[in-house]
């Protein structure tokens, strides 16, 4: 290794002296690069944040297996299974806890600017902690009084004053399809691609707002296990022991069924996918005009060391040494760019849309593979060449 080391010192960067010969050609092919870099990170933050938004509920329930309906697309579209499905559960061994759940979305007016938007209700039972937030756990006993429910306060939307007077331990009231509800508490999950923000309340107020609902018919069940089950068996278990009505499904196989929608069922997942190979492909297209312009420009430089001796492989190495200096110098302003342009995202939409190390190293990947690539194409009609051609 160390005499590899010692023979990389010796050579002569030809890759970098025939870049940095022409200045002009070399920014604004770095400028290519970031652009394509900027794209890719671009989708690919939306594509995440698509995912995480429309996953954080599902992240904090506690349950280790959901009970849901067998015509159930995503959260939005959860249909309702027969109640007594959980009480049926409770006879499965391991089985420590059965609770439902109900979901549903509804228009509301806004408090402070009374304009009418979609939010996501939830209601169960408030002598259960079925969320793993410590704001809603805190104010379960405000839920249970009559029209009382809990507001998400990183929902999309003017909410300032509301939330303030809220936090001030003085209730907001607004309106729910003319009635009227009072919100008595905050917590804190944030907006996503299906809704504005969230409500959280009680299965009886959460009634009260769906008068067409039954108690008997459920959203969601969410089942607890005693320590030292497996949920894969137990749900395994459920599923035989249960009827075709009801779809059983371990609390990741849940938040992979969610994501899993939205990439495969909806046009948004496909576009963030395709946007982020549409970055890609942008990108090999413009080192590929920079390299195969290098080559052709120094022709008579390359067929004079294939006369003197040097094998196809050594002028590889020089075009895949550019290659590697466009794709790291490339890379660096392509990753600043993006925090500014993120910042600005989770402003404007309430995403979460964050810079991630995986993420940056997928797309550091993708540059060096994407300009190996262009660098292996601008190459063939150099390997393939006769050097007494070449003059």
């Amino acid at each position: 290794m160390m005499g590899l080391i010692k023979q990389l010192r010796r050579r002569t960067p030809l890759g970098w002296l025939q870049l940095s010969h022409e200045k002009g050609r070399f920014l604004v092919a770095l400028s290519g690069i970031a652009f394509a870099d900027i794209l890719i990170f671009m989708q690919l933050g939306f594509q995440n944040a698509l995912f995480d938004s429309n996953t954080r509920l599902h992240t904090s329930m506690q349950g280790d297996i959901m009970l849901l309906s067998p015509q159930a697309r995503n959260l939005a579209n959860m249909s309702t299974f027969p109640r007594r499905r959980l009480y049926q559960a409770m006879d499965i061994p391991g089985v420590k806890s059965a609770e439902p759940m109900y979901l549903s979305f509804i228009d509301w007016k806004n408090p402070q600017t009374h304009q009418h938007t979609a939010v996501l209700v939830m209601g169960f039972n408030p002598d259960r902690q079925m969320l793993d937030l410590p704001e809603v756990n805190r104010n379960l006993e405000a839920i249970k009084l009559p029209d009382t429910v809990l507001f998400d306060s990183a929902s999309r939307g003017d909410y300032t004053e509301a939330i303030a007077q809220v936090e001030q331990g003085k209730p907001v009231t607004t309106e729910i399809e003319r009635r009227t509800i009072t919100i008595s508490g905050l917590f804190k999950v944030g907006a996503s691609f299906i809704a504005d923000g969230s409500l959280i309340t009680s299965d009886q107020n959460y009634l009260r707002l769906f008068p067409g609902q039954q108690a008997s018919s459920v959203s969601l069940g969410l089942i607890q296990l005693q320590p030292g089950y497996e949920p894969k068996q137990v749900a395994k278990n459920l599923k035989s022991y249960l009827g075709d009505d009801t779809k059983v499904l371990t609390k990741e196989e849940f938040i992979a069924f969610e994501k899993d929608y939205w990439q495969k069922n909806t046009p948004i997942g496909f576009i963030f996918s395709l946007g982020a190979m549409m970055g890609f492909l942008v990108g090999v297209i413009i080192v590929y005009q920079v390299l195969s312009t290098d080559v052709n420009a120094h022709t008579k430089e390359y067929a004079t060391f294939k006369a003197m001796g040097y094998r196809n492989f050594y002028l590889l190495g020089v075009v895949f040494e550019e290659a590697v200096i466009l794709a790291v110098l490339g890379f660096i302003p392509g990753a600043i760019v993006p925090l500014g342009l993120y910042h600005l995202t989770r402003n404007a939409t309430n995403l979460p849309v964050y810079m991630t190390l995986a993420r940056a190293l997928t797309v550091l990947m993708l540059t060096m593979i994407m300009c190996m690539i262009s660098g292996a194409i601008a190459t063939r009609k150099l390997q393939s060449a006769d050097p007494a051609d070449m003059f």
